[in-house]
């Protein structure tokens, strides 16, 4: 993909989030996913590192290198002509100039970047580290010229006994990653918690990205309490070998 098209890309996939209330980005993980998803009707998407894990043979959390995700980027992205977003987990160790970098040469214009750094035995990172991060990304992002949307995620909840007890933990960390340059943020594990949803979209004036089921969910609920971008993580993945399995087993061979 040519550097303007680039550019375009990652203009339009801003647009979309200021257009969209809310963007709803399908998690793919292969060209046949991304097509199918696009051929629906939707204007943008994101790749999932669990999917895309899953669809190789490879683990999630970093268990594939930086450059085999690129690798199996690059033939998703150069299949749709819509902005694609791709999740890149904690970083894969790579700085940040390394990962936008190499981002932006496989086509994609969108990052989600997580702060539970798996090559270093699942450590969480600190809000100020986390947040430093993301400087570097958008550092990085600028000075290429290119205005890849970063969703900067958290996993305080999902590591938490109890995920009221961190609220306002995780309300400093978003803030702290809003102010560092992400332009949306993620807490992951709350989706099915009115009440969290709501206290974090109060906090933070970027929009708030929550992941979804594409069929148990209610997409005007996420509407109502201020979700600004969804996503399905591996759960529209998930929902597809459910419903494949439904298709299959009538004719599979008795046990």
């Amino acid at each position: 993909m040519d550097f303007r098209t680039t550019v375009e890309r990652a203009e339009r996939l801003k647009q979309l989030h200021a257009d969209h209330q809310p963007l709803v980005l399908p998690t793919v993980w292969d060209v046949w996913s991304a097509r199918t998803a696009v051929a629906a009707g939707f204007p943008a998407l994101t790749i999932g590192s669990h999917p895309l894990a899953d669809s190789r043979g490879a683990e999630d959390q970093e268990g594939q290198t930086f450059e085999e995700v690129l690798a199996a980027v690059r033939p998703i992205i150069a299949a749709v002509d819509v902005p694609v977003s791709v999740d890149l987990e904690s970083g894969y160790g790579q700085k940040p100039a390394d990962l936008v970098a190499g981002l932006i040469e496989a086509g994609g214009v969108g990052l989600n970047i997580e702060d539970t750094v798996h090559s270093e035995g699942g450590r969480v990172r600190s809000t100020q580290e986390h947040a430093s991060y993301v400087t570097g990304l958008r550092a990085a992002a600028d000075d290429a010229g290119v205005p890849v949307w970063v969703n900067g995620r958290t996993d305080l909840f999902a590591h938490a006994e109890n995920p009221s007890a961190v609220l306002d933990e995780v309300i400093e960390r978003l803030r702290a990653l809003e102010q560092a340059g992400a332009d949306s943020v993620y807490p992951v594990k709350i989706q099915d918690n009115d009440e969290l949803l709501a206290a974090v979209t109060a906090a933070v004036t970027v929009p708030v990205n929550t992941t979804a089921h594409p069929v148990k969910h209610d997409l005007e609920r996420f509407r109502r309490l201020g979700v600004g971008r969804i996503t399905y993580g591996p759960l529209l993945q998930i929902a597809l070998t459910d419903a494949m399995k439904d298709m299959l087993k009538s004719w599979a061979p008795s046990s």
